[in-house]
C-alpha cells in the first residue's frame, strides 16, 4: 500500500512539472520574440548569478537582501524538498522556490534590479521576467 502512495506523489509531481514546462513553453511562443528551450536550460547559471549580485548589491533593500542570500544558500544546500537526484521532478521545487523569490524580489526591489544583475542573454533575461510576472 505505501509504494502505491508514493507513486501515485512521484506520478502527480511529474505530470504537473510536465503541465508547467508546457504552459511556459506556450507561453514564450506567444511573445514577438520567444525564448528557445535552449536558453531555459541555460537560465540556471544565469539566474544564480544575479541572485548573488542582488544579495550583496547595497542598493536593495535589506530584506531583498536577505531572501536572495537564503534563496542561493537553499539552491547551493544539497537537501531539498525534492531531492535532485529523483529524475524531472528533483529540480521542480528549485524552479518553484526561485519564482516565488523573484516575485518577491520584483515587488520590493522593481524590475531595474533584475536588469543590473543579469549577465545571461536577452531571450533569458525576458523568461525570467516573463517568471516573476514582469510585462513584456
Amino acid at each position: 500500500m505505501g509504494w502505491q502512495t508514493v507513486a501515485a506523489v512521484v506520478g502527480g509531481l511529474v505530470v504537473v512539472w510536465v503541465a508547467l514546462v508546457a504552459a511556459l513553453y506556450v507561453a514564450g511562443r506567444r511573445q514577438d520574440d520567444p525564448a528557445s528551450l535552449r536558453d531555459m536550460l541555460r537560465l540556471v547559471p544565469d539566474v544564480l548569478r544575479m541572485c548573488r549580485g542582488l544579495a550583496t548589491d547595497p542598493d536593495v533593500p535589506r530584506g531583498v537582501r536577505v531572501r536572495m542570500g537564503l534563496l542561493v544558500g537553499y539552491l547551493l544546500m544539497p537537501i531539498d524538498l525534492v531531492p535532485d537526484f529523483v529524475p524531472v521532478v528533483g529540480y521542480a521545487d528549485d524552479a518553484i522556490v526561485v519564482v516565488w523569490a523573484l516575485r518577491s524580489v520584483v515587488r520590493a526591489a522593481g524590475p531595474d534590479a533584475l536588469d543590473r544583475h543579469w549577465s545571461g542573454t536577452p531571450a533569458g533575461l525576458l523568461a525570467v521576467k516573463r517568471l516573476a510576472g514582469i510585462p513584456s
